[in-house]
Protein backbone atom coordinates (compact mmCIF):
# COMPACT_ATOMS: atom_id res chain seq x y z
CA UNK A 1 0.00 0.00 0.00
CA UNK A 2 1.18 3.22 -1.03
CA UNK A 3 0.18 7.01 -0.03
CA UNK A 4 -2.02 8.82 -2.71
CA UNK A 5 -1.72 12.14 -1.40
CA UNK A 6 1.61 14.72 -1.75
CA UNK A 7 3.20 15.55 1.41
CA UNK A 8 2.37 19.17 1.68
CA UNK A 9 4.95 22.12 1.77
CA UNK A 10 5.56 24.42 4.19
CA UNK A 11 4.60 27.90 3.71
CA UNK A 12 6.96 30.34 3.96
CA UNK A 13 5.71 33.93 5.30
CA UNK A 14 7.03 37.21 4.31
CA UNK A 15 6.83 40.44 5.96
CA UNK A 16 7.35 43.40 4.65
CA UNK A 17 10.54 45.22 4.72
CA UNK A 18 9.17 48.71 5.29
CA UNK A 19 6.73 50.42 6.53
CA UNK A 20 5.06 51.58 3.01
CA UNK A 21 2.81 50.15 0.05
CA UNK A 22 4.11 47.10 -1.44
CA UNK A 23 3.77 46.79 -4.94
CA UNK A 24 4.51 43.87 -7.86
CA UNK A 25 7.73 44.05 -9.92
CA UNK A 26 5.54 44.33 -13.16
CA UNK A 27 5.29 48.47 -12.04
CA UNK A 28 8.77 48.73 -10.81
CA UNK A 29 10.80 51.82 -12.71
CA UNK A 30 13.93 49.79 -12.43
CA UNK A 31 14.27 47.45 -15.63
CA UNK A 32 16.07 45.02 -14.16
CA UNK A 33 13.48 44.29 -11.52
CA UNK A 34 10.38 44.90 -13.90
CA UNK A 35 11.66 42.26 -16.13
CA UNK A 36 12.47 39.42 -13.27
CA UNK A 37 15.92 39.44 -13.88
CA UNK A 38 17.21 38.66 -10.97
CA UNK A 39 14.03 36.46 -9.61
CA UNK A 40 10.42 37.33 -9.00
CA UNK A 41 9.26 39.43 -5.60
CA UNK A 42 7.99 42.55 -4.70
CA UNK A 43 8.91 46.00 -3.80
CA UNK A 44 7.60 48.49 -1.57
CA UNK A 45 7.73 52.52 -1.36
CA UNK A 46 9.12 53.33 2.19
CA UNK A 47 7.06 55.96 4.19
CA UNK A 48 9.91 55.79 7.65
CA UNK A 49 13.71 55.02 7.40
CA UNK A 50 14.04 51.59 9.05
CA UNK A 51 14.53 48.39 7.08
CA UNK A 52 13.57 45.56 8.65
CA UNK A 53 14.38 41.40 8.11
CA UNK A 54 11.30 40.65 5.62
CA UNK A 55 11.98 36.54 6.56
CA UNK A 56 13.68 34.16 8.83
CA UNK A 57 16.92 33.32 8.28
CA UNK A 58 21.08 33.77 8.09
CA UNK A 59 22.73 37.00 6.47
CA UNK A 60 24.65 35.99 3.79
CA UNK A 61 26.50 38.96 2.59
CA UNK A 62 26.13 42.29 2.60
CA UNK A 63 27.53 44.81 -0.24
CA UNK A 64 30.27 47.15 0.65
CA UNK A 65 27.83 50.23 -0.41
CA UNK A 66 25.61 48.79 2.15
CA UNK A 67 22.87 49.18 -0.12
CA UNK A 68 22.06 45.21 -0.48
CA UNK A 69 22.33 41.88 0.95
CA UNK A 70 21.47 38.59 0.60
CA UNK A 71 19.85 35.99 3.39
CA UNK A 72 19.08 32.27 3.06
CA UNK A 73 16.10 31.23 5.10
CA UNK A 74 15.64 28.07 7.35
CA UNK A 75 13.82 26.70 4.00
CA UNK A 76 16.92 26.91 1.99
CA UNK A 77 14.99 29.82 0.09
CA UNK A 78 17.60 32.79 -1.17
CA UNK A 79 16.78 36.50 -0.63
CA UNK A 80 18.03 39.39 -2.02
CA UNK A 81 17.12 42.47 -0.49
CA UNK A 82 18.15 45.82 -2.09
CA UNK A 83 17.49 49.36 -1.19
CA UNK A 84 17.10 51.65 -4.09
CA UNK A 85 18.63 51.28 -7.12
CA UNK A 86 21.76 53.19 -9.24
CA UNK A 87 23.34 54.09 -6.05
CA UNK A 88 26.56 52.46 -5.58
CA UNK A 89 28.26 55.65 -6.54
CA UNK A 90 26.90 57.01 -3.02
CA UNK A 91 29.46 54.76 -1.59
CA UNK A 92 27.36 53.71 1.00
CA UNK A 93 26.48 57.46 2.84
CA UNK A 94 22.39 57.16 2.82
CA UNK A 95 22.36 54.00 4.81
CA UNK A 96 23.28 52.78 7.86
CA UNK A 97 23.35 48.37 8.40
CA UNK A 98 23.17 47.38 12.01
CA UNK A 99 23.54 43.55 10.68
CA UNK A 100 26.08 41.78 10.00
CA UNK A 101 27.10 39.19 7.14
CA UNK A 102 26.51 35.48 9.45
CA UNK A 103 23.61 37.38 12.12
CA UNK A 104 20.39 35.10 12.60
CA UNK A 105 17.76 37.45 12.02
CA UNK A 106 13.75 36.87 12.47
CA UNK A 107 11.08 38.84 10.87
CA UNK A 108 10.81 42.47 11.35
CA UNK A 109 14.32 42.42 13.06
CA UNK A 110 15.59 45.79 12.24
CA UNK A 111 18.59 45.76 10.13
CA UNK A 112 19.29 49.38 9.53
CA UNK A 113 17.76 52.59 7.98
CA UNK A 114 18.37 54.57 4.85
CA UNK A 115 18.25 58.52 4.09
CA UNK A 116 15.77 58.36 1.53
CA UNK A 117 15.57 62.50 1.92
CA UNK A 118 19.19 62.13 0.74
CA UNK A 119 18.68 59.55 -2.37
CA UNK A 120 15.58 61.63 -3.69
CA UNK A 121 18.02 64.62 -3.43
CA UNK A 122 20.47 63.15 -5.66
CA UNK A 123 18.04 62.53 -8.31
CA UNK A 124 17.30 58.26 -7.13
CA UNK A 125 14.31 56.42 -6.66
CA UNK A 126 13.70 54.92 -3.63
CA UNK A 127 12.28 51.35 -4.00
CA UNK A 128 12.76 48.51 -1.76
CA UNK A 129 13.25 45.42 -3.66
CA UNK A 130 12.82 42.09 -2.54
CA UNK A 131 13.38 39.47 -4.58
CA UNK A 132 14.32 35.52 -4.49
CA UNK A 133 16.75 34.72 -7.24
CA UNK A 134 16.78 31.05 -6.65
CA UNK A 135 13.24 30.22 -6.25
CA UNK A 136 12.52 26.79 -7.45
CA UNK A 137 9.31 27.05 -9.91
CA UNK A 138 7.39 24.27 -8.04
CA UNK A 139 7.33 27.16 -5.33
CA UNK A 140 4.69 29.66 -6.04
CA UNK A 141 5.49 33.68 -4.16
CA UNK A 142 2.00 35.27 -3.63
CA UNK A 143 1.30 38.60 -2.60
CA UNK A 144 -1.58 39.18 0.28
CA UNK A 145 -1.40 42.43 1.32
CA UNK A 146 -0.64 45.52 -1.26
CA UNK A 147 -1.93 48.92 0.94
CA UNK A 148 0.02 50.60 3.78
CA UNK A 149 1.91 48.22 5.81
CA UNK A 150 4.27 47.93 8.83
CA UNK A 151 7.20 45.65 9.09
CA UNK A 152 5.20 43.71 11.34
CA UNK A 153 2.26 42.48 8.53
CA UNK A 154 2.66 39.33 6.66
CA UNK A 155 2.51 40.35 2.76
CA UNK A 156 2.73 37.40 0.99
CA UNK A 157 3.78 33.64 1.46
CA UNK A 158 6.09 31.20 -0.72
Amino acid sequence: MFNIFKKKEKVTEIYSPVEGIIHHLETASDPVFKQKIMGDGFYALPHSKEIYAPMEGVIDSIFPTKHAFTMKTDSGISVLVHIVTDTVQLEGIPFDLSAEEGDYVKPGDLLGTADFEYIKDKGKGIEVYVVFPELDYSKELMLIKKDMVSNQDVIGTI
